[in-house]
């Protein structure tokens, strides 16, 4: 231990750290200046950037995005010229960096491919904040769409988690994309019911809920005889928000209605015959 912590030793790495802080006191100094001043305007930068695209109205993940790469790539930027004033050789540096860069891709493949994925969904807008979607099989209002994954919640209120090359690689449905919808129903009636008589009622309930939209006009028309009922499409138009609303409240008031107006609506039914044994079918 006397020998590895003897006077001389220490003596000789301190005028060694001495004379090599003498040479490149100036460039570290330098280098630090370099370092701190470009992070700073770097800063300055994308808080005048985040003004501009804020004013500009852009949307806020789009916002976030863009200035967090700007940042980065920025300071990257900064830090490279820092380590060239202190003498570095960058050359090298960036070799090894590059190389290292590799590795860690390959190592990492799965986690870039939702990268990439998420950039393009960021940059392309197939869906933004606050809208209603199925993506990857999974449906839910997207709470934040972020570089890796997107995160949705259920109706239900649970919390859906749906990386982001999964929703690239899918049909993307984005439910509250436009303004209005049109709801379809399918309402039957009996072969002993009058048609025109159950299209009046059906026409009547329709328009009499001011929810539903004057233009495009509500359909009301047959659509199939089917099976055991003759089957009419019902398809009013409403705003997205109200969709769930006036759907479920037209279902309420056709059965309510027929029922007051002797209107039947079949449900599926079988005709069992019974044989004695013995006797001929």
């Amino acid at each position: 231990m006397d020998k590895i912590f003897n006077p001389e030793m220490i003596q000789g790495l301190v005028k060694n750290a001495i004379s090599w802080l003498s040479i490149n006191g100036v460039n570290i100094l330098i280098a630090l200046i370099v370092f701190f001043l470009g992070r700073w305007v770097a800063k300055r930068i994308i808080g005048i950037m985040r003004k501009g695209m804020t004013r500009a109205h852009v949307d806020d993940t789009l916002t976030s995005f863009l200035c967090s790469i700007t940042y980065y790539a920025a300071l990257a930027a900064v830090i490279v010229a820092a380590l060239g004033q202190m003498g570095l050789n960058i050359t090298s540096f960036l070799a090894v960096l590059g190389a290292a860069g590799l590795a860690v891709g390959l190592a990492l493949k799965d986690s870039l491919s939702n990268f990439a994925a998420g950039v393009m969904i960021i940059l392309l807008r197939f869906f933004k904040r606050g809208d209603y979607v199925t993506v990857a099989g999974t449906s839910g209002t997207v709470e934040a769409i972020k570089i890796f994954n997107t995160y949705l919640t259920t109706p239900d209120n649970q919390s859906v988690i749906v990386p982001n090359a999964s929703i690239l690689g899918d049909v993307i449905v984005n439910v509250t994309a436009n303004d209005t919808r049109r709801i379809d129903l399918v309402i039957g009636i009996g072969y002993g019911d009058m048609i025109p008589k159950a299209k009046k009622l059906l026409e009547e309930i329709v328009t009499a809920d001011e929810r539903v939209l004057k233009t495009p006009a509500p359909t009301v028309a047959v659509s199939e005889l089917g099976d055991s009922s003759v089957n009419f499409v019902v398809r009013p138009w409403c705003k997205t928000a109200d969709y769930w609303a006036v759907r479920f409240d037209l279902l309420e008031k056709i059965k309510l209605t027929f029922d007051e107006q002797d209107v039947s609506i079949p449900f599926p039914q079988m005709d069992v015959h019974l044989f004695k044994e013995g006797q001929d079918q």
